[in-house]
């Protein structure tokens, strides 16, 4: 595949350069040699580039155009790498602080890269056109720089530039072109443009152009690899996420340790009895009488939902449906409190966050705080109820957090979407609703007995356990070491 990359590129560099030529010769000898001079820099480069990989080397470059921290999927990538003998060159942006296993792993070296704006003024259009062209000579720059890699794995959303500029440096060094499909970009674009927009429509034709020339592919579900071959004829192998083994049911000892940190920020998490006793701690939710930790009688229950607080997940669906579990209580229902955490950072937080301090609720408390990465499996894991509002924008992908959430035998409401199926087992290991009033009724029904160990809340909880998933590292040893060769066993 690489070779036949490499006639290719030739050629259209030759064909570029006849034609440049013919175009130039009306401004003398000089400027018509200019498009043969540049197809001799591009060879030359082409040329010392390869002889830099030298024999088969270790070195794998991972490469996100996004924020490192906030993309687990491709850390949990980097890391099983890293256990099979690969150094890794961790490409992306710096933004929030990456998983300690990344971080403390000494055959990893995170590579930063800027996120370009372009241009602050002019046309909209321009003032893209001149962020992708900055972003493809930064990235250029970066791959070119880095120790020579036998696999560039990369992230697909966001495609544009990356996937292009990607694939000429795997041209140039030799590399084998990775591509881990997580949804389209196009699709993602086209929820705030129209999806005939100018914009919208060349981000399609450029990730259907440009991806075929990966030499694997990985995407995150079958329908996805369906629709990869059917629509683009691009043959994908399917990966889905897989907890590690971080994710898993946190201990009263553990779920009391966070609880205690997080009772000193978010006023949800402090016990509403304030008396001070010697040698107790108290939480809403735990207490510890000397060294005993336990379950507090009348807790409420926890309810949790991360989020990247963006166009593809509408939090007004949850927020109704509080509203509406608020008066199931008003009317004298017996149900807890709750208290509803939800985690993530993203563009649309503000403005949902203002939506909340206008709810006048009494029987439930919001909390939404971003947690480091560590803290994060050991409140799902201490969570009652998950709930997940992800839409794909494709409708072909999966939200990790379920993915998460199931880890930790957290049982889940999830909303309705295409291949959801895949995931979530409706009345097995959680229920799908379509609307806020179906998540309303679904939260009275599943919290009508809490906290008792019986129930259907109880009874997902134990198909969880029952039915344990299999976990990251044996799912990726099984699927993407194979694709790497004999070299990555």
């Amino acid at each position: 595949m690489a070779d036949m990359n490499s006639s290719v590129i030739v050629v259209l560099l030759l064909i570029a350069g006849c034609i440049s030529s013919l175009y130039f010769r009306q401004y003398g000898l000089i400027y018509s040699a200019f498009p043969g001079f540049a197809v001799a820099c591009v060879l030359l480069l082409a040329r010392r580039l390869r002889a830099s990989n030298g024999l088969p080397n270790r070195n794998v470059c991972v490469l996100v155009l996004g924020d490192i921290g906030r993309s687990p999927r491709m850390q949990y990538h980097a890391i099983s790498l890293s256990k099979h003998g690969y150094n890794v060159s961790f490409v992306g942006f710096l933004g929030t602080k990456p998983h300690q296993d990344v971080l403390g792993n000494e055959r990893i070296k995170i590579i930063p890269i800027s996120e370009l704006k372009g241009l602050t003024a002019g046309p909209k259009i321009l003032r893209y056109v001149t962020k992708v062209i900055l972003q493809s000579l930064q990235l250029f720059y970066v791959l070119v720089k880095i120790d020579a890699p036998s696999y560039v794995l990369k992230q697909n959303p966001p495609g544009l530039p990356g996937i292009a500029v990607t694939w000429l440096v795997c041209l140039l060094r030799g590399s084998k072109f990775i591509i881990d499909w997580h949804n389209y970009g196009y699709t993602i674009m086209a929820l705030t443009h129209r999806e005939k927009h100018l914009i919208v429509r060349v981000a399609k034709w450029y990730e259907k152009f440009f991806g075929v020339f990966s030499h694997h592919n990985l995407c995150v579900t079958h329908a996805m690899k369906e629709d990869l071959q059917r629509n683009w004829s691009i043959k994908a192998t399917t990966l889905y996420d897989k907890p590690p083994l971080m994710f898993k049911e946190a201990s009263l000892e553990t779920r009391h340790s966070l609880f205690m940190k997080m009772r000193d920020l978010y006023s949800p998490f402090k016990s509403p009895d304030e008396t001070h006793s010697e040698g107790v701690e108290r939480t809403a939710f735990t207490e510890r009488d000397g060294g005993t930790v336990t379950l507090t009688d009348g807790r409420p229950a926890l309810l949790l939902s991360s989020t990247s607080w963006t166009e593809d997940e509408d939090f007004s669906i949850l927020l109704k449906a509080l509203e509406e579990y608020e008066g199931f209580v008003e009317d004298g229902a017996t149900l807890p409190s709750l208290v509803c955490v939800i985690t993530g950072k993203g563009p649309q937080k503000e403005y949902y966050k203002a939506l909340i301090d206008k709810l006048q609720l009494k029987h439930v408390q919001f909390c939404t705080p971003w947690l480091e990465a560590e803290d994060y499996p050991i409140l799902l894991g201490s969570a009652d109820l998950g709930v997940c509002l992800h839409k794909s924008s494709s409708g072909l992908d999966l939200p990790m957090k379920v993915v998460d959430m199931f880890g930790c035998c957290l049982p889940v409401c999830a909303i309705h979407f295409q291949c959801l199926h895949e995931l979530v087992k409706h009345e097995e290991n959680g229920l799908i609703f379509k609307d806020s009033q179906e998540l309303a009724e679904q939260l009275k029904t599943l919290l009508s007995e809490f906290p008792g160990s019986e129930g259907r809340l109880a009874r997902f909880r134990r198909n969880l356990r029952t039915n344990e998933q299999l976990r990251w590292d044996e799912s990726w040893d099984s699927t993407v070491l194979p694709l790497l060769g004999s070299d990555g066993s």
